[in-house]
């Protein structure tokens, strides 16, 4: 285990952080397994409910150390509405992973970064320039053309709720956005898990039923997945350069392509495949500008 840890610490940043996103991008093809798996079993509603309650049990030693700063916020409005649209996402995306092919459904998930365009424009009031713009118009041609077999095979509504789920988790990362201002990744993160697994209880309840052992551990397994892509995902974008990680998320097309095959036995439709990378294209270039942007210096005012 030294000989491991000394040769990884020999590794350059960026390496490392590559080794960490691919990581986050396993997991996350292995928790989509589990749910697509699970899902002739289990609704969706109900995988959500188990998912945060296993996010909520690994999370309960870090707000039992701090409850009061765990939740200290000036703005539950803005958390309540997050956590809202972040367990709707859920229960939509996890409909679409049973229902569509897992290369399908994780290439539509590549949509929100589109959806974040028109969101931060209008609600964080930011500018679009040209590039920004021509990307998103591009991406959403390529959102057409991967809709054409779903909508051919009878598949149309799944992608729907394919899309929709990408528009909702868009609209978290806008809300993250603005309330990273003064709120710390913790308090956002505990929220996130505590209103998540509130908000699932409803819909969970309307179709209960108890898992056998075996699927209980898959399903506290799906839980502790998510959070260890999330986990390796901050972990790698804090390790190397963004615009060397960013385009490394993008392999979990691959993975899925790879799972789904070996799994499921899917075979990916190339009109599909094709439409991805278009959407891959333009999420690249709305990325690598954004990035591009951030690093220029703030010009200095003259006095």
């Amino acid at each position: 285990m030294s000989d491991l840890a000394a040769a990884y610490a020999r590794l350059s940043a960026n390496v490392r952080g590559a080794l960490w996103m691919l990581a986050s991008a396993v997991a996350f093809t292995l928790m989509t397994s589990l749910v697509k798996f699970l899902g002739d079993e289990y609704s969706p509603a109900l995988q959500t409910f188990y998912r945060q309650a296993a996010g909520l049990i690994v999370l309960a030693p870090l707000i039992l150390r701090d409850p009061a700063g765990s939740f200290r916020t000036t703005r539950p409005g803005i958390l309540l509405f997050r956590s809202l649209a972040g367990t709707l996402g859920l229960i939509l995306a996890f409909w679409a992973y049973h229902e569509l092919p897992l290369a399908d459904a994780n290439a539509l998930s590549f949509t929100r970064t589109l959806w974040i365009v028109p969101l931060a424009a209008f609600v964080l009031r930011e500018r679009i320039g040209a590039w920004r713009l021509g990307a998103t118009l591009t991406g959403f041609a390529g959102v057409l053309l991967m809709l054409q077999p779903s909508i051919a095979n009878s598949a149309g509504w799944p992608a729907a709720a394919a899309l929709a789920s990408a528009a909702l988790f868009a609209m978290t990362v806008t809300g993250m956005k603005m309330m990273t201002r003064d709120h710390s990744v913790t308090v956002l993160v505990v929220w996130s898990a505590a209103l998540g697994f509130v908000l699932a209880i409803p819909l969970a309840v309307l179709e209960w039923r108890w898992p056998a052992p075996l699927d209980l551990a898959l399903l506290a397994a799906m839980g502790v997945l998510g959070l260890l892509t999330q986990t390796c995902y901050i972990k790698g974008m804090a390790l190397g350069d963004a615009a060397a990680m960013a385009p490394i998320d993008y392999t979990r097309l691959i993975f899925a392509i790879l799972f789904g095959l070996a799994l499921f036995h899917e075979i990916p439709n190339w009109i599909t495949m094709l439409g991805a990378l278009i959407v891959i294209a333009s999420t690249l270039v709305i990325t690598l500008r954004e990035l591009r942007s951030e690093s220029k210096p703030a010009p200095v005012r003259e006095e």
